[in-house]
């Protein structure tokens, strides 16, 4: 599931994407091609932001880490630690090479990225620092929480840096550190510059800001948007000497009421700037419903707001920054629900789709995947619902006791039926196999008999559907769920004492009671020959029951979380469960054994039904989504599907940070972004396979060799030439050292680091003599020292202390000079070269410019001379007489 993006124009369309597993993926927006994918984080990821140049990404996540990422090289730089809260924003300053953070602990943290170490600490809020914004170029931030606290960022003098202890102090107060004492390395001085009241009550949420800092927004959990102007410096300038003019005139006023007053002289310099004079605030907009997410746009005086709502609806506004008037230029709305579906069903045609919320009902196309049909008019809140009367009606239990009746042509309420006399929510509702009654369970202990029959409408005079109550069960307890077996001899009843009780449909006499579970029973389904029950229940446990004598079967675990619905695939013993761990499970009754897992929902998973064919199966869930599953004709192997969860779950794997101790990293504020990952498990296992295939063809050349200078020496005819090895030829090669390269060169940049740090000891030093030959060879120079020095970074204390690595380590450092001077001449090269390219392409650009105007100067000049010659040839010719 994506928890956050970012997106930056800057050198090219990127969008950053952060992921609920911790991944990022880096997206060309343009050509929609996948460039990098990032692994660090352990939790979601809760931030983002780009560089001013677009070469690095840092990352907040609920692990409460920071991660700085190289884009160009595609790999991790570091991992900055220090918050105790997961990371709200972090954004890169734009004159120096620090970073901002800050979480929910209330900090606020600034970053040497060059030291990698946090120079100032405090506390903005006394409540969580939920976001934040820079603007007037570094010098003012802005931090959201309950106010808007606003802070002036000065950077300290060389002066100041040097003093160790001043006794003098601005009138404005300095804000400490988290531990009370001043950083004297810090950077900055950070000072209290004001506070902006927000005119709403409801929780802050998060600002907005247009790219040219002109002008920002702040919403809560709430439909109101705040809007805010930040004026440039001239309009703070006029601003400024029009106060002033004022306070002049105030005390001239005053001079002349008092004449024994002395004269003062005042200046625009004695009246201080204040928040007000930056900062304007104007009209507030209400938006349609609650604000999750803005972006702004600004361009001539307008403003285009858009905003994300909670109820998956995106509005657009037109903002006038000169009279702060608000226009709505429209909506993008999805057709499906905007608050959780918590019932649907199948018509009997396999076609149409219902699906209901506490909101509306809808009716799905199946085949177009297109909603036909929504009623909001008089509807309430839906538990259950199912088709009636040939597909041409539709019935739901209400939360407030009540059955509702549809027709779904008309699209309207035919009839709304108290089906609870105490207003208890009715949780289930179920037809009889004739189709010619239903019955509904409710949480008032009673179950209800309904006959449908046809009645007479007084608005159209139309025959329409009705319900007719016929007979009542009473039972214990509160009823959760209801089944009609389907050869009309059983009913069954699931109630909140955990357990299910099952009664002759006929006397309604009770049979037997199914008692096993510790939680209550939430859904239930019978086969379709009536031999076996199916019982989901809060106790994340799936249990399967004989209808006859009420034996259970089978009681299996089947999922992380409460069981929130059971269906049975019609004509079959299989079955369907659904989850709030947010999957959907595929069972054999018959076998007990689990097929296939289903995921796709990003929440918990609330119902489920299954087409009458049992082709198809819908689910609706937390996130407000409904999916639709097909069968397909491909053959399902158990033993693949079981290879692939396994492989799922080494992918999930992660080894903690706190436990695992990474060689050279003794910086306890930041360390090395490496996250174990299913990919680079396999680049650490190819990497060992390829060195010990390394070895065994340098061990069988060498010994052929010797072979050979034998038969030498002896006179003899040299033994037959080795025989290919067939891993080598298949990366056509012959050359153990060139197929290790070809090995390194499939590594992705991002997994370098982890793939490194993976391997045994044993395998590093064996690298390391592999690499100093390559870089003899003087192959990918920049790849190869990559690697030598990472190696050498984080296990310098083993290479140093193995004697069979000091003739590596003396001829590395006889080649490693002269190899990076030869890079740095090259990259100053291509450097120079970019830069006369560059000033080349502007000089023929202001040649073009120059000629351009040029020539339509002298068109515009000849166009004159053709307009003055034809007024001279068409003048009247006067005589004189």
């Amino acid at each position: 599931m994506i928890t956050y993006f970012a997106v930056d124009f800057t050198n090219e369309p990127l969008i950053a994407i952060g992921r609920d597993d911790g991944s990022i993926q880096i997206v060309n927006y343009a050509t929609q091609d996948l460039k990098i994918t990032f692994n660090g984080h352990k939790g979601a990821i809760t931030c983002l932001s780009f560089d001013s140049k677009e070469m690095r990404l840092v990352s907040g996540g609920v692990d409460t880490t920071i991660i700085v990422w190289d884009i160009v090289n595609e790999c991790g730089l570091f991992k900055l630690k220090g918050h105790k809260n997961l990371i709200t924003q972090v954004k890169f300053m734009k004159n120096h090479n620090c970073m901002i953070s800050s979480s929910k602990d209330g900090t606020i943290k600034f970053w040497d990225l060059e030291t990698q170490h946090c120079f100032k600490t405090f506390i903005a809020h006394r409540n969580q620092v939920l976001d934040f914004i820079l603007i007037k170029n570094d010098t003012r931030l802005i931090t959201g929480s309950d106010e808007l606290k606003v802070w002036k960022i000065q950077l300290k003098s060389e002066a100041e840096l040097s003093k160790e202890n001043t006794d003098e102090m601005e009138e404005e107060e300095e804000v400490e550190d988290s531990e009370n004492v001043e950083d004297e390395s810090s950077l900055f001085k950070v000072t209290s510059y004001g506070s902006i009241l927000r005119e709403c009550d409801s929780r802050f949420r998060g600002f907005g800001i247009d790219s040219k800092d002109r002008f920002f927004l702040s919403y809560g959990v709430s439909a109101k948007v705040e809007c805010f102007k930040i004026r440039t410096d001239k309009e703070i300038t006029l601003k400024v000497q029009k106060k002033a003019r004022k306070e002049r005139n105030k005390k001239s006023k005053k001079r002349l009421a008092n004449e024994n007053e002395p004269e003062i002289e005042e200046t625009f310099d004695e009246v201080p700037i204040t928040i007000k004079d930056e900062i304007e605030r104007l009209e507030s907009f209400k938006a349609s419903a609650k604000v999750k997410f803005c972006d702004i746009f600004v361009q001539n005086q307008i403003s285009k707001v858009t905003l994300l709502l909670m109820n998956n609806t995106t509005e657009t506004f037109s903002f006038n920054l000169v009279n702060s008037e608000v226009e709505k230029l429209g909506s993008l709305e999805n057709e499906g629900h905007r608050t959780d579906v918590r019932t649907v069903s199948f018509s009997a045609d396999n076609l149409l789709i219902l699906s209901a919320s506490s909101d509306s009902l809808k009716i799905w196309n199946r085949s177009t995947r297109r909603c036909i049909t929504t009623i909001k008019e008089d509807f309430e809140y839906a538990l259950c619902s199912l088709f009636v009367h040939g597909d041409k009606y539709a019935i739901t239990g209400t939360k407030t006791g009540k059955l509702q009746i549809f027709d779904i042509g008309l699209a309207e309420i035919i009839e709304t039926i108290e089906a609870s006399e105490e207003g208890k929510p009715i949780w289930s509702i179920c037809a009889h196999p004739d189709g010619k009654s239903i019955i509904s369970g409710s949480e008032d202990k009673i179950v209800k008999f309904w006959d449908l029959e046809l009645v007479k409408s007084p608005k159209t005079n139309k025959m329409v559907i009705t319900l007719v109550h016929s007979r009542t069960l009473s039972t214990d307890e509160g009823v959760l769920c209801v089944q009609i077996s389907p050869n009309s001899k059983f009913i069954a009843v699931s109630m909140l004492d955990c357990t299910v009780k099952i009664f002759y449909l006929d006397t309604l006499k009770f049979f037997l009671s199914l008692y096993g579970h510790k939680l209550p029973v939430l859904s239930m389904d019978i086969s379709d020959d009536s031999s076996i029950i199916v019982t989901g229940s809060g106790d994340k446990n799936l249990k399967i029951w004989g209808l006859d004598f009420g034996d259970c079967r089978r009681s299996i675990f089947a999922h992380d979380e409460a069981i929130t619905g059971v269906k049975f695939v019609p004509n079959s013993k299989l079955l369907f469960t659904c989850s709030r761990d947010k999957t959907i499970k595929y069972w054999n009754a018959s076998d007990f054994e689990r097929i296939m897992t289903l995921k796709g929902h990003q929440s918990e998973v609330w119902c489920l039904a299954c087409s009458p064919n049992g082709k198809y199966l819908v689910s609706a869930s937390h996130d407000k989504t409904l999916r639709l599953w097909m069968e397909t004709d491909e053959l399902l192997i158990l033993e693949e599907e079981r290879e692939i969860e396994r492989e799922e779950e080494l992918n999930n794997l992660t080894d903690d940070d706190t436990n695992r101790v990474i060689p050279g990293d003794v910086n306890q504020e930041s360390s090395l972004p490496v996250k174990s990952t299913k990919e680079t498990i396999i680049a650490t296992e190819r990497l060992i396979e390829a060195i010990d295939i390394f070895k065994e063809q340098i061990k069988a050349n060498a010994l052929y060799n010797a072979q050979c200078q034998t038969a030498t020496s002896e006179g003899k005819k040299p033994p037959k030439s080795l025989a290919p090895n067939p891993v080598l030829s298949a990366f056509k090669t012959d050359d153990p050292y060139r197929y290790i390269y070809i090995i390194l060169t499939r590594i992705k940049p991002s997994e370098i680091q982890e793939t490194i740090l993976s391997l045994p000891f044993n395998y590093v030093s064996d690298l390391l003599i592999i690499l100093t030959s390559h870089l003899e060879k003087g192959w990918d120079r920049e790849m190869i020292l990559k690697y030598i020095c990472f190696i050498i970074r984080t296990h310098f204390g083993q290479i140093s202390s193995t004697p069979r690595l000091i003739p590596t380590i003396d001829k590395l450092r006889s080649l490693m000079k002269p190899k990076l001077m030869e890079t740095k001449d090259l990259f100053g090269f291509n450097q120079s070269a970019f830069q006369f390219l560059q000033s080349e392409i502007e000089s023929r650009e202001e040649i073009r410019l120059f000629y351009e105007t040029f020539n339509k100067k002298r068109e515009k000049s000849r166009n004159k001379r053709k307009k003055a010659r034809k007024v001279v040839e068409n003048a009247p010719i006067l005589s004189l007489k």
